[in-house]
């Protein structure tokens, strides 16, 4: 993990989180539609039941209230097909609309193993959350995908740069980064996502509000493939 000018050291909790992802894996790979941790095999369908509930307190694009179905991911800000997967599912939200039987729920699943710097990156956009809110979260999430050149290619100085684009306080920003007060929030999500089954990225449960119905999306699926997927738990 490389540091900043500004001195963005990396906490020593993100060796605990890694530990979640190293102790599940012996090495890592690629496949054509995701970020893989290779030779764990599939996710077991009974393991999406494991899934935290979703909550108001979640990263929600789109109505808690409304919503009959929640895409739950768990993203990693280095892994290409993240944001690939990223720009699909703003297409999803676009076509059932903000007040829709659909919301989006993102949680973190940065893989520490091939992305080191995927943790302070995801870090960041909690801190963003902190000083603006839902808006700034979405809005660096964005703007973060936008610009980084992805697979440990994001220079960490940036990430300041970053919350000063999209209208936050970089000295708030910077003092929110070093405390290392919003780690726990990523690694609660990580936990999360090894509980409920994820092997690599994006690890995607569509799940319905009452916990009943529940479904696993393979990898970056393009939109039409999603939407079928998420028509049918809506029928069901």
């Amino acid at each position: 993990m490389e540091t900043s000018n500004t001195q963005l050291m990396v906490p020593l909790s993100i060796l605990g989180a890694g530990v979640i992802i190293a102790g599940a894996i012996l090495f890592t790979a690629q496949n054509n539609n995701g970020d893989q941790l290779a030779g764990t095999g599939g996710v077991q369908e009974e393991a999406v039941s494991n899934i935290s509930s979703v909550t108001p307190k979640d990263h929600i694009l789109g109505n808690f209230e409304t919503a009959e179905i929640f895409i739950v991911e768990f993203s990693d800000l280095e892994c290409p097909f993240c944001r690939s997967f990223h720009q699909t599912l703003k297409q999803v939200m676009e076509a059932y609309g903000p007040d829709s039987k659909v919301a989006w729920v993102y949680r973190h699943f940065p893989l520490t193993a091939i992305h080191p710097k995927a943790f302070q990156e995801a870090v960041a956009t909690e801190c963003a959350a902190e000083l603006g809110g839902e808006l700034k979260f979405w809005e660096y999430t964005d703007q973060l995908l936008e610009v980084s050149p992805l697979n440990n290619g994001l220079d960490l100085t940036l990430l300041p740069q970053i919350a000063e684009d999209v209208g936050l306080d970089r000295d708030a920003f910077v003092e929110c980064l070093e405390s290392g007060r919003q780690e726990s929030a990523v690694n609660e999500d990580m936990e999360d996502a090894v509980k409920s089954g994820g092997r690599g990225t994006p690890h995607t449960i569509l799940i319905t509000k009452d916990g009943k119905n529940s479904a696993r999306v393979q990898g970056a699926q393009p939109f039409d493939a999603l939407k079928a997927q998420i028509d049918q738990l809506l029928s069901e």
